[in-house]
């Protein structure tokens, strides 16, 4: 018995759920509730990243059945990255600090939901996405070369101060991205200013990605497109990542590199014996045979 569920209720798995069931309930979770898809969703992408954090080391869920979250507080287990890089290192992306040494741009991550006959005999599939390219026409610049100005709102600080009263004698101070430049420091004027991408240095574009699925592959496995990522000036583009999702199939499950079916007989052919067809993910008809005699037992 389980001292808390609470975890394991966020990612909606049992409490006996096995690593590659906590696994699998995260990718999809992480990817419907990740801040670029459902920007108002910040909390519960946190707590799902937190749930699986516990969940998916051995010590932590151990600790987390006997005395629920309060243990994990306790014994300092907790909260020891951010849900960003939870996430980062659960898809390839390498962490934050990664990407800060090779000035890389952030991966995108995408799901693509395949079948199991797509699974077992491979096949392509074409992705259309919308990702960041330079400016063709301001090559990056923004605007017209030469005229780039201090940003007169945060005196080129990147940030702006604003001051708010709380209570009687009570301020607060809080600091946001100044929203005049974006947090560059810099601005073009008006006139200045690139008409085609309006001083944002990239404009959006529509990409079409061929995704090979290989015969055997598994649901989960990643195809990374290296540097199809957004663009961003003084940046690598990072990679495009593809999490292939199996579709339940009606008729078979696999389990690593076996198939297995359910087959419904009658108590006459159990006992007696029977024949049947069966048709294969590839077209291929098989027949299964019981001879009589030989009695099928549940």
């Amino acid at each position: 018995m389980v001292k808390e569920t609470g975890f394991y209720d966020v990612l909606g798995v049992s409490p006996k759920a096995s690593p590659d069931e906590i696994k699998k309930a995260y990718r999809k979770l992480a990817l419907k509730y990740h801040p670029d898809k459902n920007p108002n969703e910040g909390e519960k992408f946190k707590l799902i990243s937190q749930a699986y954090e516990v969940l998916s080391d051995p010590k932590k869920r151990d600790l987390y059945d006997q005395g629920g979250e309060q243990a994990i507080k306790e014994g300092g287990m907790g909260g020891g990255g951010s849900p960003m890089d939870i996430f980062n290192m659960f898809f390839g992306g390498g962490g934050r600090m990664h990407q800060q040494r090779e000035r890389r741009g952030k991966n995108v991550v995408h799901q693509l939901t395949v079948t199991l006959e797509e699974l077992y005999n491979g096949t392509k599939r074409k992705l259309a996405l919308q990702k960041n390219v330079i400016c063709e026409k301001c090559e990056g610049y923004g605007g017209k070369k030469g005229t780039l100005q201090t940003c007169g709102s945060c005196k080129g600080r990147g940030v702006e101060i604003k001051v708010q009263q709380i209570g009687p004698g009570m301020i607060q101070q809080i600091q946001t991205m100044c929203s005049e430049c974006h947090g560059e420091g810099e601005r073009f004027s008006a006139k200045d200013r690139c008409k085609n991408c309006n001083g944002h240095k990239v404009e959006r574009k529509k990409k079409i990605l061929e995704v090979h699925i290989d015969k055997g592959m598994k649901d989960g496995q990643k195809v990374v497109f290296h540097g199809e990522g957004d663009q961003e000036p003084g940046l690598e583009p990072g990679d495009v990542i593809i999490v292939l999702d199996q579709q339940e199939h009606p008729v078979y499950q696999r389990q690593d590199d076996n198939l297995y079916m359910k087959i419904e007989i009658r108590l006459v052919e159990a006992l007696c014996g029977f024949k049947k067809t069966i048709r294969t993910l590839d077209g291929r008809m098989l027949i299964i045979n019981s001879p009589p005699g030989n009695t099928v037992r549940s």
